[in-house]
């Protein structure tokens, strides 16, 4: 008798945990519903800062089929901001299934939206992305890219005064976060973004920064002795942040730029080029006793 009460209250409480198991599980379906039709009912705002503000957020969301879909909606939208901010997102993402939506936007007629494209990429290590950010910062002789036509390619070089939307987006391309002090070089480059001339060129070049291919370095070398000043400038902040010291010996002749802006920085960079060398070298001897 007394076996018989226990198996039945064995048996109650395991179709309880049962049932208890499946209502979570229902709550729990039904408020990932729920929180996937408030970020889909934000991409459908007429307010365009709204479906930004909803872009943004999905960068929160990891990497699930669902948010890349809502953000590779979002890189369709009108409104140029919105289509920023799904680049930027999905940098941040860095899921492999948006590289193709992120290629096409590499067509897309704003310019500011392709590099913002070419930079996600690039941040997901996709040569796409790069070869984009070289052929802007080339001449027509030294590089060409797939992706863009020379219409579009110079569209870009000649870009200028680039959107805040858009320059927030290249400061945390390029590795920095937007807080003063954080990393050297951070308020060189803010200083260079400040100035509504800045070029498409000098912007590409800025994202080639921490780029270790020595092709890139020789366009970045070349770019030293462009007529466009902020290229000039953009080039030496960006050889500087590579810290190859053999690069120092390229610096050198903008000791007589008649612009500030690129004199000081190539001062500057050749300063912690020869510094980062001397160190090397130093650590390697003492490996070496």
């Amino acid at each position: 008798m007394i076996n018989k009460i226990n198996k039945f209250f064995i048996i109650i409480f395991f179709l309880l945990l049962s049932a208890s198991t499946v209502l979570s599980q229902t709550k729990f379906s039904s408020n990932t519903l729920e929180a996937e039709e408030i970020l889909t009912q934000g991409l459908s705002e007429k307010n365009p800062e709204k479906r930004k503000e909803a872009v943004v957020a999905l960068s929160l969301a990891g990497n699930n089929i669902k948010v890349i879909s809502l953000l590779t909606r979002a890189l369709k939208d009108p409104d140029v901001n919105v289509r920023l901010a799904a680049c930027a997102s999905l940098a941040e993402i860095k899921d492999n299934r948006a590289i193709t939506v992120l290629e096409e936007s590499l067509n897309d007629p704003v310019a500011e939206v392709t590099f913002a494209a070419a930079q996600a990429l690039w941040q997901m290590n996709q040569n796409s992305g790069k070869e984009v950010l070289m052929a802007v910062l080339a001449g027509e002789q030294k590089t060409s890219s797939s992706y863009l036509s020379k219409q579009k390619r110079d569209t870009m070089r000649m870009m200028k005064n680039p959107s805040g939307l858009f320059k927030f987006i290249l400061k945390t391309g390029i590795g920095f976060v937007p807080v003063p002090g954080v990393e050297a070089g951070f308020t060189s480059m803010e200083e260079l973004l400040k100035n509504s001339n800045i070029s498409g060129r000098a912007l590409a070049a800025l994202l080639l920064a921490k780029d270790n291919d020595p092709d890139s370095l020789e366009l970045l070398k070349d770019a030293l002795i462009d007529k466009d000043w902020s290229v000039r400038a953009a080039a030496a902040h960006a050889i500087a942040l590579r810290n190859q010291p053999g690069a120092s010996k390229s610096l050198t002749p903008l000791f007589q730029d008649k612009k500030e802006e690129v004199r000081f920085r190539a001062a500057a960079a050749y300063l912690r080029l020869e510094f980062s060398g001397k160190n090397f070298n130093s650590k390697l001897r003492k490996k070496n006793k």
